[in-house]
């Protein structure tokens, strides 16, 4: 089958579809807080272009220094200029029944239909990214941005960060690609780009198109607004409509899906800090959905001290000192388990049974010393510091992590997309506080606050801090700004 015979596929998107090359210039990243201040398009169809569509926006806020300098708009070019409210009628006709295409699609798109949200309108309308149409026709390049399209495929130079000048590197490099790869593999891109996963009949169909592309939680309700499941992601668009296209394909998400009625979100600014809400929402809301760990009703560990003899014996701690855990040995969800796991270090290491709480206090050897099982500390004739050397060998790799800070911390994670930053205060591994700037954290103060010392947390936190998921997190060190109130589960 060759592209260059026109009997041999289908052109319907080619042929028949009229694309609306679309650019915006705003006065920020964020389609909340910030505003656009000029939109440019042109429309394309059947391989020429049947139109286009400018104007420049009054965005009713000022504009910074630096977005006039980015941009070449300034303030005064937009004293005069109509509000999008004088201009919604107008471009939604104009966008009426076409394919809206930009470059990185989501910013474009979801300032629109923040536009026209705030205007108490919906707006909806099928989206093409060509950042996502060049990762699917050039694969082998890492880097897709219009300025690397522009240098790779010798696009000419236009006029950046202005929106007819970016409509027209945009239709360049769509032409481009037409020539380049041909129409079929043009045309079967463009077909999987379009299609839309199937969502559960009682959403709204663009349920996935208001879904941002960023780290967070998502939360999936059911009939009378039960809760049904709490997930994470770096990517919360990504993630949640990887739900709806079979990838969760079991009885139980079938079931979830049925039930399903309204999805919404919380947007964090890394990774870290998704794990942690999550984490802290399905303990405290108890999703119907979520597989829950066990409940720990009180945490147990261990702690090692002296008898009047010298020799390390083992007893079961209940009331954990976060300030302390350097002195403590695991976490466990239960006394049973605690209790298991000593009798695994006791048979793998010939430790005595009683010195390790596993045998009442009786005189004589313990049971394991009769088996041949106990070198015999039980009795005193083990050497004190050969098996005490023995036991902290056995117990190191339980040890609890001390804290290594003087005070709390500040973890700072930023998700350019949304230009959000987060700050986790966290102290004694426990997530305290989540503040957005180093001014708000300067007025924080952690007296009274109460936070529950939980074991997934403290694993979740010691892999983050320790750098040993991969990344590299800025930590600012604390002064003194009191101690929360800890409570144990």
């Amino acid at each position: 089958m060759s592209y260059n015979d026109p009997m041999s596929i289908d052109n319907s998107h080619l042929q028949d579809t009229t694309f609306a090359f679309l650019d915006i210039e705003t006065t920020g990243g964020n389609s909340a807080r910030d505003r656009i201040t000029e939109i440019g398009i042109r429309f394309w169809r059947a391989g020429e272009v049947v139109g286009e569509w400018q104007t420049l926006l009054n965005p009713e806020t000022r504009i910074s220094a630096f977005i006039e300098n980015f941009t070449g708009i300034s303030n005064d070019m937009v004293a005069d200029a109509p509000l999008f409210a004088d201009m919604a009628d107008e471009l939604e006709e104009q966008l009426k029944g076409a394919v809206f295409v930009a470059h990185n699609a989501r910013f474009d798109y979801g300032f629109i239909k923040s536009e026209f949200r705030r205007l108490g309108r919906l707006f909806s309308a099928k989206v093409l990214c060509t950042v996502k149409l060049s990762r699917r026709l050039y694969p082998e390049f890492r880097r897709h941005n219009m300025d690397a399209l522009i240098e790779r495929h010798g696009l000419a130079r236009v006029q950046r960060h202005r929106a007819m000048g970016d409509v027209e590197a945009m239709l360049s490099f769509f032409l481009h690609a037409r020539s380049d790869r041909g129409d079929e593999m043009m045309e079967d891109a463009i077909a999987t780009l379009l299609q839309r996963p199937s969502i559960p009949s009682h959403l709204p169909p663009d349920t996935l198109q208001d879904l941002p592309s960023s780290p967070g939680v998502y939360r999936f309700y059911g009939e009378n607004d039960a809760l049904l499941y709490v997930g994470k992601s770096t990517n919360i668009a990504q993630r949640v409509a990887s739900h709806f296209s079979g990838d969760h394909n079991t009885s139980r998400g079938v079931r979830m899906s049925e039930s399903l009625r309204r999805v919404d979100w919380t947007q964090t600014a890394g990774e870290l800090g998704a794990l942690l809400l999550e984490l802290k929402q399905i303990k405290s809301l108890k999703p119907l959905f979520n597989r829950r760990s066990r409940a720990a009703k009180n945490l147990v560990s261990i702690e090692l001290s002296e008898t009047d003899a010298g020799y390390l014996q083992a007893g079961l701690v209940r009331e954990i000192e976060p300030h302390r855990l350097g002195s403590y040995f695991g976490l466990f969800r239960s006394k049973r388990d605690a209790e298991r796991a000593l009798s695994g270090i006791a048979a793998k290491n010939e430790l005595c049974n009683r010195l390790l709480g596993l045998e009442p206090e009786h005189e004589g050897a313990c049971f394991q010393r009769t088996l041949g099982r106990c070198q015999g500390a039980c009795e005193g004739l083990e050497d004190v510091t050969r098996y005490n050397l023995r036991t902290q060998i056995a117990f190191h790799a339980l040890r609890l992590q001390t804290w290594p800070w003087e005070g709390p911390v500040g973890v700072v994670e930023h998700d350019r997309f949304s230009d959000r930053t987060d700050i986790l205060v966290v102290y004694n591994w426990m997530h305290v506080a989540t503040v957005h700037d180093e001014v708000d954290l300067h007025e924080l103060s952690l007296s009274g606050q109460a936070v529950t010392f939980d074991l997934d947390s403290y694993k979740l936190l010691i892999k983050a801090l320790h750098g040993r998921d991969g990344q590299n997190r800025k930590i600012l060190e604390l002064p003194a700004i009191g101690s929360p109130d800890v409570l144990m589960p």
